[in-house]
């Protein structure tokens, strides 16, 4: 019996996250995909975190919509510092590339801004769900979590790379079981950081 109970609740979970993702692409899509990926991505972690911390009484898609109408312009205007920074990297990378001869000793320095922005990235959703700051904080902050939880990093990272391979070989899954599954182990996985913090600072979080 308590077998099948464990059963009907991981059932119940793989539904739900079924259910996320697909309000996740149903609202990227509802905002053009460049205007509504961040905010139905912030979105979709702020549900996850409710699910994890096993909070009662709320719906998914209320808060799903709430928080994705309610974080709109500031989670693009967020995104919008990303994908800026982005097109920074490939300007200078493409010039670098072009003038190679003088100023390959800037190659390291790029590259180690890179993997700084790619790591702070990673923990920007799972921050932003899971803190209330103004709003750079909430990149200032992805970073110091990123640098000092390497371990964490590697493990969101092994996630959204195992996830990738899995959809090449099961491209069916993918409305149903891709950011979804990513934001539920990678919020697991930051709570470990989380933690780590509030156990610091001695203070709750």
């Amino acid at each position: 019996m308590v077998g099948w109970d464990k059963f009907n609740r991981i059932a119940y979970r793989m539904i739900e996250l079924a259910y996320i993702n697909i309000l996740w692409i149903v609202f990227t899509l509802i905002g053009l995909v460049a205007f509504g990926i961040f905010p139905a991505t912030t979105a979709m972690f702020a549900v996850v975190r409710k699910l994890i911390k096993d909070e009662e009484k709320f719906k998914i898609f209320p808060t799903f919509w709430n928080s994705f109408r309610a974080d709109f312009l500031k989670v693009n205007g967020l995104g919008l510092v990303f994908l800026t920074v982005s097109y920074f990297f490939y300007f200078d990378f493409y010039f670098l590339q072009q003038n190679s001869g003088m100023l390959q000793f800037l190659y390291p320095i790029l590259i180690f801004i890179l993997i700084s922005g790619i790591v702070t990235f990673l923990f920007f959703f799972p921050v932003y769900a899971h803190f209330n700051l103004k709003f750079f904080q909430y990149i200032k902050q992805s970073f110091l979590i990123a640098i000092t939880s390497p371990i964490e990093v590697i493990a969101i990272g092994a996630t959204a790379i195992g996830i990738y391979f899995v959809t090449t070989f099961i491209p069916g899954i993918i409305p149903l079981f891709t950011g979804s599954v990513f934001a539920y182990v990678a919020t697991l996985i930051s709570f470990r950081a989380f933690a780590r913090i509030e156990r610091r600072n001695n203070v709750q979080i």
